[in-house]
C-alpha cells in the first residue's frame, strides 16, 4: 500500500506495511485534516479509531508513519520532539508503526501548523 500526503508547500509518499492499522486507514482514504507539529514531528487527525498492537514503539526512526491510538492520529516524526534523549526520535506514548516515508523525511519541515493536509492513495 502506498499513500500520499500533501500539504501547501509539499507532498511525501509512503509505503506501508500490512497492519490491521494500515488497513484500517487505507480503508478510509482520502483523508483531510489540519495539521499539528510537535518538535520535528507533524500530525492530524483520522477518522480511525484502533487499539494499540503488540510491536507499538514510542522511539522510531526519522520517517517513520505511526499512529498515535491515544490521540486517533498520524504521527510523522522527521527528527526530535520535546521529550527526544539524544537527538532521538521519541512520541508522545507508543505508536502503531505503520511504514516509512519515501524519499527524505525532511521535506515535512515545510508543514505549518494549521496546513491543510490530506492522505490519499498513491
Amino acid at each position: 500500500m502506498r499513500i500520499r500526503v500533501l500539504w501547501p508547500a509539499g507532498q511525501a509518499t509512503a509505503t506501508l506495511a500490512t497492519t490491521p492499522t494500515s488497513e484500517a486507514l487505507w480503508a478510509v482514504l482520502p483523508v483531510s485534516s489540519s495539521a499539528n507539529t510537535w518538535g520535528e514531528e507533524v500530525y492530524f487527525d483520522t477518522p480511525v479509531s484502533v487499539p494499540r498492537e503488540h510491536d507499538a514503539r514510542q522511539v522510531v526512526e526519522p520517517g517513520t508513519v505511526a499512529f498515535w491510538t491515544d490521540g486517533d492520529s498520524l504521527a510523522l516524526p522527521y527528527g526530535p520532539t520535546p521529550i527526544s534523549r539524544d537527538g532521538e526520535c521519541r512520541l508522545a506514548g507508543p505508536c502503531n508503526v505503520l511504514g516509512v516515508l519515501d524519499g527524505d523525511a525532511q521535506v515535512l519541515r515545510t508543514v505549518r501548523p494549521g496546513d491543510p493536509i490530506r492522505v490519499e492513495r498513491a
